[in-house]
């Protein structure tokens, strides 16, 4: 990674600077020691396309062993327990692997309707987390997330691993000197271009008989089984019921930076329009969302479209592909950036040329070999969950505002929806039983 620093060269500077950047210079105590030795025992609760990937980027830590895997597909557990070379032990039951010693911290990688409970199970059994984003698809279960890992003393990380990048924090240095002036806007876009084909269907069919549909459903309305459900998070996002569509499965990494940056709270209103208007495959997600987050002194949006990717982009450039970005807008210039470029343009000469501040940020080492390090000096990393709740709040009431209609004012103080009672309702997630909350 571009600008990243030593290991040792992250732990000096990050006390120094970790308040500016999100790190938190607190240190936990008392239950929340760090492990006995100095290697990392890690289990993981989903092996599919994005957890495998995690495993395959901790397994190249000399100072972590992979003990514990899981998995309700039990090809995927033989194989990746195979992969690990005799270090590790293979579970179908999340429940059962956070039993298994010795470990130390897991990380969660399953179909998101799973990631709050998991998540909540992870820190009640002592152990640090790290899950994949969205964190979770309800305002109630973020809010008990972060409940468990601040009562338990847990180092937690979720994964937005943009967030670790160079260009990601020179945009935060370059918003915070003041060179855009006053910025009373932000612009956040996201397309996928899948043309109305989608994913494609597929006819339901019984599972087969290696994987437990009945554990991959979990909490989530039962629905037949379909091979294109459980392909990948990529596909995942295309049923609300496991996933809440694109919004949440995307947005995580992209209002990130602008929240970072602006250093933004919770927003105190949120509207979100949009439908499923050309999209004709087997999924359920809306293929247009058009959303308005409200903040104090500004209003960010998210605009999205998976079918078209014209301006979707800073040229206007045209041909089929996935674009992203953000536009900062402020009175003295504009900046607008993706993940690995940003381009700045002054509002009374475009040609001009702007200074720009000295770097002032601590680089990271990498989001894994962060979350790993912090594990052993117990501080908060960049993307512990207490940080993330303020991106993914945003986008739960997004998709709440869509569903019902109408925009919805919330109180970020108190963190409740204001005279609206069906919204209010709304925070809270419908499990199917025996799943709950509490």
């Amino acid at each position: 990674m571009p600008g990243a620093c030593t290991r040792r060269n992250f732990l000096k500077a990050s006390g120094a600077a970790a308040v500016g950047i999100g790190l938190s210079a607190r240190v936990l105590g008392g239950e929340g020691a760090a492990p006995p030795s100095n290697t990392v025992n890690l289990g993981f609760i989903g092996v599919g396309p994005q957890g495998g990937g995690h495993v395959g980027h901790f397994r190249s830590f000399p100072d972590v062993r992979i003990t514990a895997i899981c998995d309700v597909n039990q090809k995927k557990v033989e194989a990746t327990v195979a992969a690990c070379q005799g270090t590790a032990t293979g579970y179908g039951d999340f429940r059962k692997l956070l039993e298994h010693k010795p470990l130390d911290a897991v990380v969660v990688a399953t179909p998101p309707h799973w990631h709050a409970l998991q998540a909540i199970a992870v820190c009640k059994a002592g152990k640090d987390l790290f899950v994949e984003k969205p964190m979770t698809l309800t305002v109630a279960e973020s809010q008990a997330v972060s409940r468990a890992v601040r009562d338990a003393k847990r180092v937690s990380q979720v994964g937005t691993q943009i967030h670790a990048g160079e260009n990601y924090r020179r945009v935060v240095e370059i918003v915070r000197s003041g060179v855009l002036g006053k910025i009373n806007a932000v612009r956040t876009f996201m397309n996928l271009d899948q043309t109305r084909a989608g994913i494609g269907r597929a006819p339901n069919a019984p599972p087969p008989a290696h994987l437990d549909w009945e554990m991959w459903v979990g909490p989530a309305p039962m629905r037949p089984y379909n091979p294109l459900i459980t392909q990948g998070a990529y596909h995942h996002c295309s049923f609300m019921d496991f996933s809440g569509g694109w919004l949440p499965g995307m947005a995580p990494h992209i209002i990130d930076l602008p929240i970072w940056a602006l250093e933004l709270g919770l927003p105190t209103r949120v509207a979100s329009a949009g439908g499923r208007f050309v999209l004709d495959d087997i999924g359920d997600e809306p293929d247009l969302q058009e959303t308005l987050f409200q903040y104090p002194d500004l209003t960010m949006t998210w605009m999205m479209n998976l079918t078209n990717s014209y301006g979707y982009d800073f040229n206007g450039a045209g041909g089929r592909q996935r674009r992203l970005g953000i536009y900062f807008h402020g009175d003295k210039a504009t900046l607008l950036c993706d993940y690995g470029m940003f381009k700045i343009i002054p509002e009374d000469d475009p040609k001009a040329e702007v200074k720009l501040p000295e770097p002032s940020l601590p680089r990271s080492p990498g989001h894994y070999r962060e979350w790993v390090d912090c594990i052993k000096t117990r501080q908060e990393p960049s993307c512990s969950v207490f940080y993330h709740h303020k991106v993914n709040v945003p986008c739960c009431l997004a998709n709440l505002s869509l569903k019902l209609g109408r925009s919805i004012q919330f109180d970020p103080k108190a963190e409740k929806v204001v005279g609206d009672k069906e919204a209010a309702d709304g925070l809270q997630p419908s499990y199917r039983k025996p799943w709950t909350l509490g």
